[in-house]
């Protein structure tokens, strides 16, 4: 039932991305629209074929083999990662993902793949160094349930309509929302494909990603075996978050990863892509009681 409630809002996602791109293309005249339905639909196999490889290709990530990969003078080498997951997947039923080292030193992961057969987990340099064994297990745990639950495509895509929508809204603004803002375009339409694209990007990571992440919490406790690793793990991202800022490119793909990176204070809880920390902890906390 998950499964197919993420197909019906990927189709959902990618016709909204079409709809947007005609509403916008439409303020251009006949020519507009063909050129928004050519960019709209070239998008939406964009999304869905390559918007994983894009996001492990934002991050930087080295893909790590049985062999080996880079090493980062962690307690858990690149070999006993891939060994790991290795474990952790064949616990969880799944096919083997790639893995990939991202040269971060922020501690995040996060998985993506539109299918459990193009399945890949991230992790970054500064995850292998600051988590315990078993807060790394509860980690590759959880994104492993991600996987499994089939979230990595929807939040993928989810990630670049978001951009798309915010480079939208910047676009409006630069052009004046109209028919040359030189010559007299309208503003009001500018302001509204500013409104509906900045809020629309936020209100669809935030709708996405919050309620995913409790079900991921649970299925990987479950599969590492316990919760208290990924509780653990929890608390130490959400501490070390707040002190070592992960940069990288894209915003827009704040819902991918197993903490909210920049979390400023300037976000609400409804534009929050991930529900509060304390709440998942407490969560599995009480999943330990049962």
């Amino acid at each position: 039932m998950s499964a197919f409630a993420n197909h019906v809002k990927t189709v959902l996602l990618l016709g909204a991305l079409m709809g947007l791109f005609l509403l916008v293309g439409a303020q251009w005249g006949t020519q507009g629209m063909v050129m928004a339905l050519v960019l709209g639909g070239a998008m939406n196999v964009g999304a869905w074929f390559f918007s994983d490889r894009l996001a492990i290709a934002a991050m930087q990530g080295r893909e790590i083999t049985p062999q080996g990969g880079p090493e980062v003078g962690a307690a858990v080498s690149s070999r006993e990662l891939y060994a790991m997951v290795d474990e952790l997947r064949q616990r969880a039923g799944l096919p083997m993902p790639r893995v990939y080292l991202c040269p971060h030193d922020a501690p995040n992961a996060f998985a993506t793949g539109r299918s459990p057969s193009k399945g890949a987990v991230a992790v970054t340099q500064g995850l292998l160094r600051m988590m315990s064994r078993e807060e790394l297990r509860g980690v590759i745990a959880h994104e492993l349930a991600h996987i499994k639950n089939r979230d990595t495509l929807i939040s993928c895509i989810a990630a670049t309509v978001a951009g798309v929508l915010a480079f939208l809204a910047q676009w409006g603004m630069f052009l004046g929302g109209g028919r040359g803002g030189r010559e007299g375009g309208n503003p009001l339409a500018a302001i509204l494909v500013v409104v509906i694209a900045a809020l629309g990007a936020a209100l669809i990571r935030a709708a996405i990603s919050r309620s995913r992440e409790f079900i991921a919490d649970a299925d990987g406790a479950r599969i590492a075996g316990s919760p208290e690793g990924l509780a653990s793990a929890l608390g130490k991202l959400e501490a070390l978050s707040r002190r070592i800022p992960l940069v990288q490119p894209n915003p827009a793909q704040n819902n991918l990863f197993i903490v909210e990176p920049f979390c400023g204070r300037t976000l609400t809880n409804l534009f929050a892509t991930h529900p509060p920390t304390e709440r998942r902890i407490a969560a599995l906390r009480a999943l330990r009681g049962g």
